[in-house]
């Protein structure tokens, strides 16, 4: 019942999009993500600011007399759920995607958006796994790689010099592959890490690897993943005595962990994209979501307002709608958006893309560590 109701909402928005316009053409954007289980705000955060960005375009009459509609299609962040969503896309006669966000369901289902030339802006999925050795044409990023944030969370961890290093990961593409990255980079500079292992996802007690980790002497705690374990993990480790610093990247970095962690994320470490929320320039467009009651502020918010701006740009320079138009546009030209200056390599991967160090506090609020 609950999925109904979020669906028949989203559908109503849509439909109030394109009711005050009949008689413009219509471009469907698909918005792809998780919109069930437990990664549903990931979804959240990417859809609203796909719609935020959609309403101030369609408000002024759209791109050369075309609006937007929001299609919204769930993959579960479920790595085979990504063909599925694909297709379901493609089955619809949309040209267009935002997303998919997780970079395990990105990896089914880009191959199958390039081979049938549906333009895809992913904001979140940082893999390099995703682009790398794949000669796409259609697949693109709003956001930075794990190897760039890798090397951000490296040299950070470098500078505070902590005396035993762990690095844990999740198994999954994600989770693994930003904890290789910062791993890897770590070695470059010559910074020994003590422990390089994975943990289960969906388990409920990681006391085991706690009492570990203390035998150890471990003083630093670096995590690959999503938020459910991270926040276990965290919450277990205040509640055994285990006070270490602890670290993340930006996919676990979302309220979900506030309350599962509860006052134990305080302190907590974070790489995140750079402060975009409070850039002088963009204070128009953080109104514009305030004003609806939604969030900027998370790791996804802007990167997906910036993939919509992308796609629209492309559009009103070429004058066309045509997905290969658009594509080899992207190719070739920059855009202003509001996470910066875009403009991508051949692989679809931003030329350059700022990640920065971020602490948590309980509230739930977080400030740039300096």
């Amino acid at each position: 019942m609950a999925m109904k109701k979020r669906l028949l909402t989203w559908s109503m928005v849509c439909g109030l999009l394109i009711s005050t316009t009949a008689t413009a053409d219509v471009i469907k954007i698909a918005s792809v993500g998780p919109m069930t289980g437990p990664f549903t705000q990931y979804g959240d955060m990417s859809r609203q600011a796909v719609l935020t960005a959609i309403e101030q375009y369609n408000a002024k009459g759209g791109v050369n007399g075309h609006i937007f509609e929001l299609v919204s299609v769930d993959d579960a962040c479920e790595p085979k759920q990504g063909p599925i969503a694909a297709n379901s896309v493609i089955n619809q006669k949309i040209n267009f995607v935002i997303g998919p966000l997780c970079s395990g369901v990105t990896l089914g289902a880009a191959p199958i958006f390039d081979e049938q030339g549906v333009v895809m802006i992913t904001p979140a999925a940082t893999s390099p796994s995703v682009t790398e050795d794949r000669n796409y044409q259609y697949i693109f990023r709003t956001i930075g790689r794990d190897d760039q944030q890798g090397e951000v969370a490296a040299k950070f961890i470098a500078h505070l010099k902590p005396k035993k290093i762990a690095i844990f990961h999740d198994k999954q593409t994600y989770g693994q592959g930003v904890a290789n990255a910062t791993y890897q980079y770590l070695k470059k500079l010559g910074v020994e890490v003590a422990i390089f292992e994975g943990i289960n996802p969906g388990e409920t007690d990681y006391s085991p690897i706690i009492t570990k980790l203390k035998s150890l002497g471990v003083d630093f705690f670096y995590y690959g993943g999503y938020h459910p374990e991270l926040g276990l993990l965290l919450r277990q480790s205040r509640e055994q005595g285990f006070n270490v610093q602890f670290m993340g990247a930006e996919g676990a970095a979302t309220s979900e962990l506030n309350s599962i962690a509860g006052d134990a994320i305080d302190g907590m470490l974070f790489t995140f994209p750079a402060d975009f929320v409070s850039k002088p320039e963009n204070k128009s467009v953080i109104q514009s979501f305030k004003e609806k009651g939604r969030d900027p502020s998370g790791p996804f918010q802007l990167t997906s307002y910036a993939a919509l701006q992308a796609l629209a740009t492309a559009m009103q320079e070429t004058k066309s709608t045509n997905p290969t138009t658009v594509a080899e546009w992207l190719h070739s030209h920059h855009v202003n958006t509001v996470v910066g200056d875009l403009s991508w390599q051949p692989s679809g991967d931003l030329t350059t893309f700022a990640f920065e160090v971020f602490q948590w506090h309980k509230d739930g609020s977080k400030t740039v560590v300096k």
